[in-house]
Protein backbone atom coordinates (compact mmCIF):
# COMPACT_ATOMS: atom_id res chain seq x y z
CA UNK A 1 0.00 0.00 0.00
CA UNK A 2 1.07 3.28 -0.48
CA UNK A 3 0.89 4.91 2.92
CA UNK A 4 1.63 8.41 1.63
CA UNK A 5 1.38 10.33 -1.56
CA UNK A 6 1.88 13.39 -3.96
CA UNK A 7 5.38 14.91 -2.48
CA UNK A 8 6.07 12.67 0.02
CA UNK A 9 6.24 13.09 3.57
CA UNK A 10 6.97 16.85 5.32
CA UNK A 11 8.59 17.53 8.33
CA UNK A 12 7.26 20.33 10.94
CA UNK A 13 10.15 22.85 10.53
CA UNK A 14 9.64 26.28 13.04
CA UNK A 15 13.25 27.34 12.18
CA UNK A 16 12.26 29.82 9.85
CA UNK A 17 10.06 31.90 12.20
CA UNK A 18 12.98 33.41 13.36
CA UNK A 19 13.95 34.58 9.88
CA UNK A 20 12.90 38.40 8.37
CA UNK A 21 12.74 37.43 4.79
CA UNK A 22 9.87 37.45 2.99
CA UNK A 23 11.06 34.34 1.05
CA UNK A 24 11.89 32.36 3.29
CA UNK A 25 9.02 33.27 5.78
CA UNK A 26 6.78 32.00 2.69
CA UNK A 27 8.38 29.18 2.32
CA UNK A 28 7.95 27.91 5.36
CA UNK A 29 4.31 28.82 5.78
CA UNK A 30 3.66 26.64 2.21
CA UNK A 31 5.60 23.78 3.74
CA UNK A 32 4.01 23.50 7.06
CA UNK A 33 0.84 24.06 5.00
CA UNK A 34 1.93 20.74 3.19
CA UNK A 35 2.94 18.76 6.67
CA UNK A 36 -0.33 19.62 7.86
CA UNK A 37 -2.35 18.31 5.08
CA UNK A 38 -0.42 15.59 4.86
CA UNK A 39 -0.11 14.91 8.53
CA UNK A 40 -4.46 14.54 8.23
CA UNK A 41 -4.26 11.43 6.06
CA UNK A 42 -1.28 9.61 7.40
CA UNK A 43 -3.54 9.88 10.80
CA UNK A 44 -6.81 8.72 9.04
CA UNK A 45 -4.86 5.92 7.87
CA UNK A 46 -2.96 5.36 11.24
CA UNK A 47 -6.81 5.22 12.84
CA UNK A 48 -7.72 2.90 9.98
CA UNK A 49 -4.92 0.42 10.64
CA UNK A 50 -5.79 0.49 14.68
CA UNK A 51 -9.97 -0.99 14.03
CA UNK A 52 -9.59 -3.17 11.00
CA UNK A 53 -6.50 -4.62 12.57
CA UNK A 54 -8.44 -4.48 16.12
CA UNK A 55 -4.85 -3.25 17.91
CA UNK A 56 -7.12 -1.39 20.08
CA UNK A 57 -7.21 -4.34 22.43
CA UNK A 58 -3.48 -4.52 23.27
CA UNK A 59 -3.42 -1.23 24.34
CA UNK A 60 -6.54 -2.45 26.84
CA UNK A 61 -9.54 -0.85 25.10
CA UNK A 62 -12.39 -2.93 24.33
CA UNK A 63 -13.40 -1.40 21.01
CA UNK A 64 -12.70 1.49 18.55
CA UNK A 65 -15.00 3.21 20.48
CA UNK A 66 -13.36 3.47 23.99
CA UNK A 67 -9.98 3.69 21.95
CA UNK A 68 -11.21 7.06 20.64
CA UNK A 69 -12.72 7.98 23.33
CA UNK A 70 -9.26 7.41 25.45
CA UNK A 71 -7.51 9.31 22.33
CA UNK A 72 -10.12 12.61 22.53
CA UNK A 73 -9.33 12.90 26.60
CA UNK A 74 -5.88 12.39 26.04
CA UNK A 75 -4.73 14.68 23.39
CA UNK A 76 -7.61 17.00 23.87
CA UNK A 77 -9.43 16.81 20.63
CA UNK A 78 -13.00 16.77 19.56
CA UNK A 79 -14.57 13.00 19.06
CA UNK A 80 -16.46 14.31 15.55
CA UNK A 81 -13.10 15.43 14.32
CA UNK A 82 -11.34 12.05 15.27
CA UNK A 83 -14.46 10.11 13.32
CA UNK A 84 -13.54 12.88 10.13
CA UNK A 85 -10.02 11.55 10.09
CA UNK A 86 -10.98 8.17 10.16
CA UNK A 87 -13.39 8.79 7.45
CA UNK A 88 -10.68 10.26 5.26
CA UNK A 89 -8.22 7.43 5.86
CA UNK A 90 -11.04 4.74 4.66
CA UNK A 91 -12.15 6.81 1.34
CA UNK A 92 -8.18 6.96 0.64
CA UNK A 93 -8.00 3.48 0.97
CA UNK A 94 -11.49 2.53 -0.89
CA UNK A 95 -11.14 4.69 -4.00
CA UNK A 96 -6.89 4.47 -4.01
CA UNK A 97 -6.63 3.52 -7.56
CA UNK A 98 -8.75 6.26 -8.76
CA UNK A 99 -6.76 8.93 -6.51
CA UNK A 100 -4.01 8.01 -8.02
CA UNK A 101 -4.70 7.76 -11.68
CA UNK A 102 -5.84 11.42 -11.24
CA UNK A 103 -2.88 12.31 -9.31
CA UNK A 104 -4.33 13.23 -6.49
CA UNK A 105 -2.31 14.67 -3.70
CA UNK A 106 -1.45 16.31 -0.30
CA UNK A 107 -1.57 19.51 -1.94
CA UNK A 108 -5.13 18.72 -3.54
CA UNK A 109 -6.35 18.95 0.61
CA UNK A 110 -6.87 15.33 1.49
CA UNK A 111 -10.04 16.91 3.77
CA UNK A 112 -12.05 16.75 0.35
CA UNK A 113 -12.04 13.34 0.75
CA UNK A 114 -14.47 13.65 3.66
CA UNK A 115 -17.34 14.47 1.34
CA UNK A 116 -16.00 12.08 -1.96
CA UNK A 117 -18.54 9.81 -1.34
CA UNK A 118 -21.82 11.71 -0.91
CA UNK A 119 -20.69 13.85 -3.88
CA UNK A 120 -20.89 10.33 -5.78
CA UNK A 121 -24.32 9.96 -4.60
CA UNK A 122 -25.09 12.52 -6.54
CA UNK A 123 -23.15 12.69 -9.61
CA UNK A 124 -21.10 11.11 -12.36
CA UNK A 125 -17.86 9.59 -10.87
CA UNK A 126 -16.10 11.21 -13.83
CA UNK A 127 -17.07 14.78 -13.00
CA UNK A 128 -16.49 13.73 -9.44
CA UNK A 129 -13.36 12.88 -9.45
CA UNK A 130 -12.28 15.91 -11.84
CA UNK A 131 -13.65 18.62 -9.42
CA UNK A 132 -12.22 16.87 -6.40
CA UNK A 133 -8.66 17.93 -8.17
CA UNK A 134 -9.43 20.91 -10.05
CA UNK A 135 -11.84 22.48 -6.79
CA UNK A 136 -10.46 24.31 -4.02
CA UNK A 137 -11.40 22.93 -0.31
CA UNK A 138 -15.01 25.05 -0.04
CA UNK A 139 -15.75 24.94 -3.46
CA UNK A 140 -15.50 20.69 -3.30
CA UNK A 141 -17.47 21.29 -0.09
CA UNK A 142 -20.04 23.02 -1.29
CA UNK A 143 -20.21 21.02 -4.79
CA UNK A 144 -20.77 17.75 -2.76
CA UNK A 145 -23.45 18.96 -0.77
CA UNK A 146 -25.25 20.72 -3.77
CA UNK A 147 -28.03 19.03 -5.31
CA UNK A 148 -27.26 20.49 -9.01
CA UNK A 149 -23.73 19.95 -9.57
CA UNK A 150 -23.35 23.30 -10.88
CA UNK A 151 -19.13 23.98 -10.66
CA UNK A 152 -18.69 27.52 -9.42
CA UNK A 153 -17.81 30.22 -12.62
CA UNK A 154 -14.10 30.59 -12.91
CA UNK A 155 -12.00 33.93 -14.95
CA UNK A 156 -9.29 31.73 -15.46
CA UNK A 157 -8.64 29.65 -19.11
CA UNK A 158 -6.13 27.20 -16.68
CA UNK A 159 -6.38 24.92 -14.34
CA UNK A 160 -4.12 22.58 -12.78
CA UNK A 161 -5.51 19.32 -11.52
CA UNK A 162 -3.00 17.03 -9.46
CA UNK A 163 -0.67 16.38 -12.25
CA UNK A 164 -2.12 17.75 -15.37
CA UNK A 165 -2.61 21.29 -16.78
CA UNK A 166 -5.50 22.19 -18.40
CA UNK A 167 -5.75 25.10 -21.06
CA UNK A 168 -9.30 26.55 -22.44
CA UNK A 169 -10.20 22.87 -21.31
CA UNK A 170 -7.68 21.48 -23.24
CA UNK A 171 -4.88 18.57 -21.45
CA UNK A 172 -1.68 21.08 -22.07
CA UNK A 173 1.05 19.13 -19.78
CA UNK A 174 0.84 16.06 -18.07
CA UNK A 175 3.55 15.08 -15.33
CA UNK A 176 5.17 11.84 -14.69
CA UNK A 177 4.13 11.59 -10.75
CA UNK A 178 7.28 9.58 -10.25
CA UNK A 179 9.12 12.24 -10.39
CA UNK A 180 11.21 13.30 -8.25
CA UNK A 181 9.84 15.64 -5.18
CA UNK A 182 11.82 18.56 -6.11
CA UNK A 183 11.70 18.12 -9.72
CA UNK A 184 7.63 18.22 -9.39
CA UNK A 185 8.05 21.25 -7.14
CA UNK A 186 9.92 23.33 -9.65
CA UNK A 187 7.78 22.35 -12.68
CA UNK A 188 4.81 22.62 -10.98
CA UNK A 189 5.69 26.10 -10.03
CA UNK A 190 6.83 26.89 -13.32
CA UNK A 191 3.07 25.93 -14.72
CA UNK A 192 1.90 28.20 -12.41
CA UNK A 193 3.96 31.39 -13.13
CA UNK A 194 3.87 30.67 -16.62
CA UNK A 195 -0.15 30.25 -16.86
CA UNK A 196 -0.17 33.80 -14.69
CA UNK A 197 2.06 35.56 -16.54
CA UNK A 198 -0.24 34.38 -19.64
CA UNK A 199 -3.57 35.52 -17.50
CA UNK A 200 -1.91 39.24 -17.41
CA UNK A 201 -0.23 39.10 -20.99
CA UNK A 202 3.25 39.04 -19.28
CA UNK A 203 6.52 37.79 -19.72
CA UNK A 204 8.84 35.33 -18.03
CA UNK A 205 12.19 35.51 -16.96
CA UNK A 206 14.05 32.45 -16.57
CA UNK A 207 16.88 32.71 -14.05
CA UNK A 208 19.12 29.85 -12.90
CA UNK A 209 20.02 30.62 -9.17
CA UNK A 210 22.42 28.18 -7.19
CA UNK A 211 20.91 27.85 -4.03
CA UNK A 212 18.67 29.26 -1.56
CA UNK A 213 20.80 31.81 -0.15
CA UNK A 214 21.28 33.26 -4.06
CA UNK A 215 17.27 33.21 -4.50
CA UNK A 216 16.53 35.03 -1.29
CA UNK A 217 18.95 37.58 -2.18
CA UNK A 218 18.08 37.97 -5.86
CA UNK A 219 14.39 38.01 -4.32
CA UNK A 220 14.81 40.88 -2.67
CA UNK A 221 16.67 43.18 -5.11
CA UNK A 222 14.12 42.13 -7.98
CA UNK A 223 11.23 42.91 -5.60
CA UNK A 224 12.97 46.77 -4.98
CA UNK A 225 13.86 46.91 -8.80
CA UNK A 226 10.68 45.75 -9.75
CA UNK A 227 9.12 48.52 -7.43
CA UNK A 228 11.60 51.29 -9.21
CA UNK A 229 10.17 50.74 -12.62
CA UNK A 230 6.72 50.70 -11.93
CA UNK A 231 6.88 54.40 -9.73
CA UNK A 232 8.49 55.67 -13.30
Amino acid sequence: MNTFIGHGLYTIDLDYIGSDDPVELDLGIRNNIRAYRLSILAIGLGLVKMKTGKHFLELGFKNMTAYVLGLCESMKVDRSTVYNWLKIGKTYLKYQDDLESIGFSDDDGPTKLGFLERALTKFPKENVFSNLVSMGQRDFIDYARSQTGEKPVSDKKWELRGYILYIDGKRAIILNKDLDEKTIRMLLAAMRASCNALERDGVILAVHLDNNEELRRFARIAKRERRKMRRR
